[in-house]
Parts: structure tokens; sequence; C-alpha cells
């Protein structure tokens, strides 16, 4: 496949960083499309030597990654294929996350949207995040829908802020700012919405300039925590609310009052709240 060949990304590249360019509208939402082309570039570059850095970014300004596509309650098979390709103890979600956690280049997310759910958790297990003042947010709003994340969060956020802070943003469901992101460790930065391309670019080139040796020197003396016994109870503790009535009538009516579009996503906590059961 060549950049040219996806639909939902845009592949740009120059002086050993790849800029990923998430186009998946209305809203960027991680359906089935979008996931199997982001396994399938991350893939593709996973042996390339002649890119150091990659970069994601999002074509709508106002959505990184909405969250994952609502719709699929009516589609039970539709992550068959994706998680057949999954390590045995990993669901597709966090089988997702854990591929770009691994991934031997430097991965960077420039967040000037929003990203919930699914897309907070793809921010989260990137190597870096850098966010847009007054523009990013970030939510967890798994709760809302009578569930809790099961595509990594409550790993990624148990390692990076204090419990307390964690059970805030998963059980409080609440969009929190690109400030207080920073403040809880969600983030590397927030930064004026009019320096966040200037800086990750400046950062990007930077990094992939470095000699040869020293990205894979430096993710290998700072490792990544194995979650694999975190991601199984995640996963149960996932599933097992997942099953439940509430789930089920939470979303279908999120999507039923107009979750997945533009306007409904602008206040996305606010809807699923008048639902509540």
């Amino acid at each position: 496949m060549t950049d040219t060949d996806f639909r939902t990304l845009r592949i740009s590249r120059a002086g050993g960083v790849a800029t990923i360019t998430i186009d998946n509208p209305p809203v960027n939402v991680l359906d089935v499309p979008l996931m199997s082309e982001i396994r399938g570039i991350l893939l593709s570059l996973r042996d390339d030597p002649n890119t150091r850095v990659i970069v994601f970014q999002s074509a709508d300004p106002e959505f990184f990654i909405a969250h994952v596509d609502m719709t699929l309650i009516d589609e039970p098979h539709a992550f068959d294929d994706l998680a057949r390709d999954a390590p045995g103890d990993l669901n597709p979600f966090q089988a997702f996350g854990e591929l770009l956690r691994q991934q031997p280049q430097v991965t960077i997310v420039k967040l000037a949207g929003l990203a919930r759910g699914g897309g907070a958790e793809f921010v989260a297990a990137a190597d870096m995040a850098f966010a847009a003042e007054g523009h990013a947010g970030l939510a967890q709003c798994e709760a809302l829908m009578g569930i809790t994340p099961g595509g990594g969060a409550t790993q990624y956020l148990s390692s990076r802020m204090t419990r307390g802070r964690a059970l805030e943003v998963i059980l409080g469901g609440e969009l929190i700012d690109a400030t207080t992101a920073e403040r809880y460790g969600w983030i590397n930065r927030a930064l004026p919405a009019t320096e966040l391309d200037g800086f990750v670019d400046r950062l990007a080139r930077n990094v992939a300039a470095l000699p040869t040796g020293v990205i894979a020197a430096a993710k290998k003396a700072v490792p990544l925590v194995d979650l694999r016994d975190g991601y199984r109870r995640e996963h149960d503790a996932w599933a097992s609310l997942f099953q439940r009535p509430a789930a089920e009538k939470l979303i279908r009516g999120g999507l039923k009052a107009g979750a997945q579009t533009r306007d409904g996503e602008r206040n996305l906590e606010g809807l699923l709240r008048a639902l509540e059961i």
C-alpha cells in the first residue's frame, strides 16, 4: 500500500519525519477503517530506517479522534479481523494502543481539538502529546455510557497521574482542557494554539536529526511499563459492564440524540448525561 492508497489518512514525509493526518469525517470517529489504516501504516513504518519520528495530527481542527464508533453496537463482528491479529491476552482496542506504544520510532500527537474515549487513549499511548490551549480537550466519557474504558485508559492514566486524578477522569467523564491535562500529566505540554505547529514541527525535526542509534537507545533506557496484568483487569471490567442493558440503552440513546454528529460531539458529555438511567 502506498501513501496515497489510504482513505482515512494523509501521509507526508520529510527529513525523517512521517506526518500522519487523520481525515475521517465528520468527526474522525475511530471506526474499523480508521483503526485498520492506522495499524497498517504503523506496521509499514516499523522497519523503515528513513522514518525516525511519526507525528499524528487531524485534518479537522475541532476533532482529533472523537471516540470509538458507537454504531458498532449493531455490528458485533465488525472487529473480528482486528481481534484475530491481536495478541491472545488483549482485546482489539488494547492491541491497537499497544502497537502504538511499541512503535520503534518516536510517536508524537499534535492535539488541536477534542479527543474522547478511544481517541484520548490513542493520545496517551503515544510517546509524547502536545495540545493547544483553549482549543484541545480530552475525556474518558465511557462511564456516561454505562461502561469503563476498555482500550488501555485505566492503565495509561494510572501510570501518568495519581489514583485520585485517574478516578476523577474515568468516573467524572468531564472534558479536560489542555492546561489541566498538562498539570495532571496526561500530556507533555499545553501550548498557545499559535505556537503548537511550530513547536511540534521543530521538536520532530530535531529528534529525527539525532545520530543513528540515539532514539533506540533512549527508548530502551526509558522502558515501557508492562501493562499485561492491568489490561486483563481492564478488559474484564469493561466487558462485564458492556453486557448490561444500561450500556446498550445509553449508547443507542446517545446516537439518537446526536452523538457522532458535529453538533452533538461539541457537548457530548452534556448529551450523555441527559440520558442517564
